[in-house]
């Protein structure tokens, strides 16, 4: 007889249908075994490659030596004091909420601690999130992790929001909208008008519903906006919102996961959303976000890496891709370009894996006929991959 897997059957189903973000940098690793580092053009996986700023450097060398006593011991659930009372000061100035304080805050293992906690304290079995695609993956993992359930919308064909369409997604078991702004995978960063017009459809459906509709702010790329673009401050706008980010973009430590959560200081359930968030940071596993690393990024909050370089690439990719003919939006933010495929997404990724040049169908963001392209890469691998390019569209082209 058979026996029935040990492993949880929806467990088997998430890692047939995982992300084809890690499939991509897999393959990418034996690609550049086969045939070399500097042979293999990698634009898969958003993992920032400068270095961070010299002030996180001597902040981190200098906490990391500081014998105090304590240094390394449990503290409250959602950080510490000083360090909270430091991010909220940032907050105030980049979302012009003079109010909010160190209350309103919680540390965080990076943005998606930050989601993991929002969804477990605000989803009843079956509630819905709204969130534009294409979208992150892990959306749909995470959202799960608490009983809900993802619903996409299809953006605009220049990825700005179609409020008609996410107005129509609106249900009474809708919880959230879960938005990403500058956008992974698309670059786009929503303009205010467009902003102050969903909330007003969040206000319109929460009246006649008798629910709180939140809107979730995931934020990584907040400080990596082109162009002298200002990304709009969803805290100003409306008072069921929620923002979470990391440092791990603007910063470039990604593995020290380390972030925070945001709470509108005038939102009508801020004590118990507050309350039941702080409990999910520990009884998540999560605890507290890292002690060291809260005590560093308080040192350096108006630092960032320089978003001219990231600037720089998304120009010279621009180029690139213009000239061998793929159509494409130019990305406001972010690292990333989501350019049309010329045939579907999958064949043509393969096409592109021939020419040593690897990317993340869109497929995987829910979004098929588009692919993602990471500049988050030295200029020389971008412009090394530009013959290849150009052969990939051409033998699409010909089939």
């Amino acid at each position: 007889m058979t026996q029935p897997p040990a492993i949880s059957q929806k467990m088997l189903n998430f890692m047939e249908k995982s992300s084809w973000i890690r499939k991509m940098f897999e393959e990418g690793i034996k690609l550049k075994k086969l045939h070399g580092q500097d042979k293999v053009f990698d634009f898969s996986l958003g993992n920032p490659d400068l270095p961070p700023p010299d002030a996180f450097e001597q902040a981190l060398a200098r906490i990391a030596s500081n014998p105090q006593p304590g240094v390394h011991a449990y503290m409250p659930n959602a950080g510490l004091d000083s360090v909270k009372a430091r991010v909220a000061a940032r907050v105030a100035e980049d979302h012009n909420t003079e109010t909010i304080t160190k209350d309103e805050i919680i540390m965080t293992c990076g943005a998606a601690g930050g989601l993991n906690i929002i969804f477990k304290a605000i989803l009843n079995s079956k509630d819905e999130v709204i969130t534009p695609a294409p979208y992150f993956v892990e959306y749909g993992f995470y959202v799960d992790n608490h009983g809900g359930k993802l619903v996409p919308v299809s953006a605009n064909s220049d990825f700005s929001l179609n409020l008609s369409a996410i107005e129509r997604a609106i249900t009474p078991k809708t919880k959230a909208v879960l938005i990403n702004s500058p956008h992974n995978p698309t670059g786009a960063v929503y303009a205010q008008n467009e902003l102050k017009d969903l909330i007003q459809i969040l206000k319109n459906a929460s009246q006649s519903m008798g629910n709180t509709i939140f809107l979730i702010s995931d934020e990584p790329y907040r400080r990596l906006a082109f162009d002298g673009i200002r990304v709009p401050a969803i805290l100003e706008l409306y008072e069921n919102a929620i923002i979470t980010t990391s440092f791990s973009k603007d910063l470039s430590i990604p593995g020290e996961r380390i972030g925070y959560v945001a709470v509108h200081p005038d939102c009508p359930c801020k004590s118990q959303l507050l309350g039941a968030m702080t409990l999910a940071n520990r009884i998540l596993g999560f605890v507290n976000a890292p002690a060291l690393m809260q005590r560093v990024v308080a040192e350096v909050l108006n630092e960032s890496v320089n978003v001219n370089i990231y600037q720089r690439r998304r120009d010279l990719f621009a180029s690139i891709l213009s000239e061998a003919g793929y159509d494409f939006t130019l990305p406001k933010g972010a690292f990333y370009f989501f350019p049309k495929t010329p045939i579907e997404d999958v064949k043509f990724v393969s096409l592109l894996q021939d020419e040593l040049i690897l990317a993340v169908p869109g497929t995987g963001f829910g979004c098929p006929g588009h692919m993602r392209l990471a500049f988050c890469v030295d200029e020389a691998v971008i412009e090394g991959a530009r013959a290849g390019f150009k052969r990939a569209i051409e033998r699409a082209k010909g089939m």
